[in-house]
């Protein structure tokens, strides 16, 4: 994959304002800043546009976060050269940039919500926004300590991303059981479909369709996310299965247990 020359290549030729048109702008620099226009916030971004974005906005909401606690450590700058390396399988050139996005973000003026917000206006996506989440959360807990500046930001801002508040609980006890914690409770399982307890069955299906829907490898991949990202998607579709999964077999154990 070559995000960096098909950013450019596929126009970027139009940098937003904001914090995702600075971070644009400070990535390409003075060698495309003539050729650069503006656009408002609604323009739409063709596929490679879409992927440079979200790119550029990623990094960039990673160092906020990696920086949420007052420093970086080396392992949350481990994670993320690992993230370039494995996941993206950058050549030197682009991890460079990428690196520098990640750089540049630490210590400019614009906040990881300003980041988020703009990003939520532009993409309308939600599995790609809720990529961006789990990795933000990837980076709080790479240090092995879960800091409460990490945690502030981590609940603040799903509704910055236009996401369901209850994202944070489905995702806490995702990582929570990964390192080492309890078994995920009923409580987040609902909370990974973005429902209530007190939904009917049927309810409960449609809300499972609808995220099934959302993290389909096709969809996902026509939105703009890299390729190399899917198996973030995938990471969250085998939650979402079973969630509905673990839920439908509790009601069945109740609806057991109340005829008998």
């Amino acid at each position: 994959m070559s995000w960096l020359g098909a950013g450019i290549g596929a126009g970027i030729g139009m940098v937003f304002g904001g914090p995702i048109g600075a971070a644009l702008g400070a990535w390409i620099g003075s060698t495309f800043g003539s050729g650069l226009r503006n656009a408002g916030a609604s323009a739409k971004l063709n596929r490679d546009g879409a992927q440079a974005v979200f790119i550029v906005t990623l990094f960039s909401m990673l160092a906020k976060m990696a920086k949420a606690d007052g420093q970086v450590s080396r392992a949350e700058i481990d994670l993320v050269d690992d993230f370039i390396r494995n996941n993206l399988r950058l050549g030197d050139e682009e991890r460079a940039e990428a690196i520098r996005i990640f750089q540049n973000a630490k210590s400019d003026s614009y906040s990881i919500y300003d980041y988020a917000q703009q990003y939520s206006q532009l993409v309308r996506n939600q599995a790609m926004r809720e990529v961006v989440y789990r990795l933000l959360f990837a980076v709080a807990h790479a240090d092995g300590q879960f800091h409460r500046a990490e945690e502030e930001i981590l609940r603040k801002i799903p509704s910055y991303l236009g996401l369901h508040e209850s994202i944070f609980a489905a995702m806490a006890g995702e990582f929570d059981r990964r390192h080492g914690g309890s078994s995920i409770t009923l409580e987040q399982h609902y909370a990974v479909l973005g429902c209530s307890a007190d939904v009917s069955d049927r309810e409960l299906k449609l809300a499972y369709r609808r995220k099934a829907a959302e993290f389909h490898p096709d969809k996902i991949a026509s939105k703009g996310l890299p390729e190399e990202f899917l198996r973030h998607a995938e990471d969250q579709m085998k939650s979402v299965t079973v969630a509905y999964e673990t839920i439908v077999a509790a009601r069945k154990r109740a609806a057991s247990s109340a005829t008998t």
